[in-house]
């Protein structure tokens, strides 16, 4: 195997960031400032010690390290380090928290096929850098920390070697920060033997449950304040999402399809836990590789009302966290975050890696009592070109927004009001057994019927180009429904359809091209949902290429390399409106086809 420098991150922090801004105010003696002004404005001599209330946390996002291309982590690092001395300094509770992803999932050694991501060489390298700060460090499981599957061969392996190097005892993780101030950390566990996509960020049962228990013997009444570390958000959060990556993919929300049982009721569960328990007041998450700069990139726990329905986020604000490394940033910045706060409440800031480490606060957040708070943006992000190649265009529905449809009590919908579906059409509506669907950039999207978030794709652009969507009655009465409603009416306050009250008929979601006279209806899954978990595990795909690669060897080394083999396979189960594998008067005549589809691997 290849020899791989075990030193290179250290020895990228000796040289020293890349860059410097000179002469300018950074923002990073935050307590040292506050001293000398105490100085100056009592004419004394010293300023008061901080109170133990206090803390500052610095939060990485989405490391991705890459051995090859170290300079962003060493600049990065001198910016933070200076922050974090400030407040350790003057005798302030100070901590880093990385939010996972620590190594790029690409081959970074010569000659060697092996993913980076989730190796031991991966996680010495994130450890170390991790431990350079000056401060105690934690750090989430991210969906490629595991993802060592050359080294390792199963999950648990490659945990074990993920706490061991990381001096974890558990995957989870509890901080006191400061007075009756917590920082709590919950990591992805499943890689390997995911039902569906292996970069779903799965927090298993065991963590979950310790997770209920902590914030249910923490109480706000208390005066306990709880701060969240995950690698994705919680399905509710109202963070920015990327539809055509994440959403498509089924892996934007912690658990999205259900975690390590594939059971829904665990997606909506961290929810859940924000809303019962006021003790948690933020919470924090990477996973997009998306800026700070958007308005969305901070969700308050209330808006105001003429701006839509009460959320009912607790007492919880959202924060999404951004990337260090400009290879990673899905829109060009290179961010990190900081976290400062006291009895009285916490602000949220951003060091801008791209502008020597300079440190803008985003939003102050001031408690009003144990469950009640007020949020305040300090800007007005106007730092965003909406005309960039690089904003990242998203849409979800929300009561008022103007795109709900379907407001009477008829079983028949025409979202599309008679034209085909366009990259304009946006409308969203409710399904009579409760399920929300919607248009938007040319695809057919589910929601969530409780916090209208993105659950994934039904129907993709290519099979709605030239197509109008409509929703008729098809004549049984199944599904235990919620009342029709406007969307005014909608409250996101956890309906589901599972809880609510009144009979509804089943419906029938059609795809209708005029030209061609063809109808296609979309069925929806065994489980009632529709969105579509299109994404396998990523251990079958990587076995199945192997096969085909093998098929094509034989195929050459027996007809000789002359002539190109064209690949064939077929999976199972076979999906059909037909109960049975053989025509029932003739077994001879196959009614489910099992018919070969094209292997070929993308060059």
């Amino acid at each position: 195997s290849p020899i791989r420098p075990r030193h290179l991150l250290h020895a990228a922090i000796r040289r020293g960031p890349a860059k410097i801004v000179e002469e300018e105010d950074l923002g990073t003696d935050f307590y040292a400032a506050r001293c000398d002004e105490e100085v100056q404005e009592n004419d004394v001599d010293e300023c008061e010690v901080p109170s133990a209330d206090e803390f500052t946390v610095a939060i990485l996002g989405d490391l991705h390290v890459d051995p090859r291309k170290l300079d962003d982590y060493a600049e990065g690092r001198s910016h933070i380090v200076p922050v974090l001395e400030d407040a350790a300094s003057r005798g302030v509770g100070a901590a880093l928290v990385s939010l996972g992803d620590l190594g790029e999932s690409k081959p970074c050694w010569e000659g060697s096929p092996e993913l980076y991501a989730g190796t031991t060489a991966c996680h010495d390298h994130a450890a170390e850098y991790l431990s350079s700060f000056g401060v105690p460090y934690e750090v989430v499981g991210g969906n490629h920390d595991l993802e060592g599957i050359d080294e390792f061969s199963t999950d648990e392996a490659n945990l074990e070697a993920f706490c061991r190097i990381h001096h974890k005892p558990t995957m989870q993780f509890c901080r006191q920060i400061a007075d009756r101030t917590l920082l709590v950390g919950l990591g992805s566990t499943v890689f390997r033997t995911a039902k569906y996509t292996s970069h779903e960020v799965t927090v298993d049962d065991e963590q979950l449950a310790w997770f209920e228990r902590l914030v249910s013997e923490h109480p706000s009444e208390e005066g306990w304040k709880v701060f969240v570390f995950t690698h994705a958000p919680p399905i509710g959060s109202g963070l920015r999402v990327l539809q055509e990556n994440h959403v498509v993919n089924g892996c934007c929300w912690l658990n999205h399809s259900g975690g390590e049982k594939a059971d829904p009721r665990t997606t909506r569960k961290f929810i859940e836990l924000v809303r019962r328990h006021r003790c948690i007041k933020g919470w924090f998450s990477g996973h997009f590789h998306l800026s700070h700069d958007y308005e969305d990139s901070i969700t308050f726990p209330s808006v105001p009302r003429e701006e839509g329905p009460y959320p009912n986020r607790g007492s919880c604000v959202f924060v999404q966290a951004g990337v260090m490394r400009g290879g990673c940033s899905r829109d060009g910045r290179r961010q990190s975050r900081l976290l400062r706060g006291n009895k009285a409440g916490f602000e949220i800031l951003t060091v801008n890696h791209a502008n020597g480490g300079s440190v803008r606060l985003d939003a102050t957040i001031t408690y009003k009592d144990s469950g009640h708070e007020v949020g305040v943006y300090a800007h007005d992000h106007d730092e965003v070109d909406r005309d960039s190649e690089t904003f990242v265009k998203v849409y979800s529905p929300s009561a008022g927004d103007g795109c709900y449809v379907g407001d009477d009590d008829s079983l028949s919908v025409d979202p599309t009001e008679g034209e085909c579906v366009g990259e304009e059409t946006v409308a969203w509506w409710r399904m009579s057994c409760g399920r929300v669907l919607g248009v938007y950039d040319g695809r057919l999207i589910e929601y969530d019927a409780s916090t209208l978030a993105p659950l994934g794709l039904v129907v993709g652009a290519d099979e709605l180009d030239g197509r109008r969507v409509v929703v008729v009655g098809s004549g049984a009465d199944e599904c235990v429904t919620l009342p029709k409603k406007s969307s005014f009416d909608f409250d996101m306050q956890g309906a589901e359809c599972a809880s609510a009250e009144g009979e509804g008929e089943e419906q029938a979601v059609l795809l209708v091209d005029d030209e061609s006279a063809t109808v296609t209806v979309v069925q929806p899954n065994e489980d009632g949902s529709y969105w579509r978990k299109i994404v396998r595990n990523k251990m079958h795909r990587m076995r199945e290429q192997r096969r085909v690669k093998a098929a094509a060897k034989w195929f050459k080394d027996k007809y000789g390399d002359d002539k190109d083999p064209e690949v064939l396979s077929s999976w199972g189960p076979y999906t059909s409106t037909v109960g049975q594998v053989y025509r029932k008067n003739d077994l001879a005549l196959p009614a489910i086809s099992t018919r070969a589809l094209d292997s070929s691997i993308p060059k």
